[in-house]
């Protein structure tokens, strides 16, 4: 998942400080995601993978408010709905885990994304939630489960 996210990043020019491209945890997913009540998906077609996203509980979110981490699709996974698909299994998992809304960070260089996101019921926000440490990111959004 690591070389996909740096791949997506570097392709639409999003590669920069203060995002998941140099943050260390990108190339451990495995133990980032054995935090309690997080989870992460991955898409595979015929053994190879394509894309994943995940929820995590970051830290000084509010109450009940997990955040949709690292939603990245491979070049060839695009437009076929499988971002869509990820995150519907994000949003059943939240609400199992008991959350009752999910927070986001994006950047404008990812537009795409930014469109299902507002098609998928996300807000924009004036300001960031909770402390992921990821200053390159300036859009915001919420959802409510």
């Amino acid at each position: 998942m690591a070389v996909i996210i740096r791949s997506v990043l570097a392709e639409f020019k999003a590669n920069k400080p203060g995002t998941v491209y140099y943050d260390p945890t990108t190339d451990d997913l495995f133990t980032l995601f054995q935090t309690a009540n997080a989870a992460y998906f991955v898409a595979e077609l015929n053994g190879e993978i394509m894309g994943g996203s995940g929820i995590y509980p970051t830290h000084n979110l509010p109450t009940g408010c997990c955040e949709l981490v690292k939603l990245y699709l491979s070049h060839n996974a695009r437009g076929k709905g499988l971002g869509k698909v990820l995150m519907n299994q994000c949003f059943q998992a939240a609400k199992q885990l008991g959350y009752t809304s999910i927070y986001l960070e994006t950047m404008p260089e990812l537009s795409t994304a930014v469109g299902l996101y507002e098609k998928l019921g996300f807000e924009y926000l004036k300001d960031p939630l909770g402390n992921s440490g990821h200053f390159g990111c300036d859009i915001w959004m919420v959802k409510q489960l």
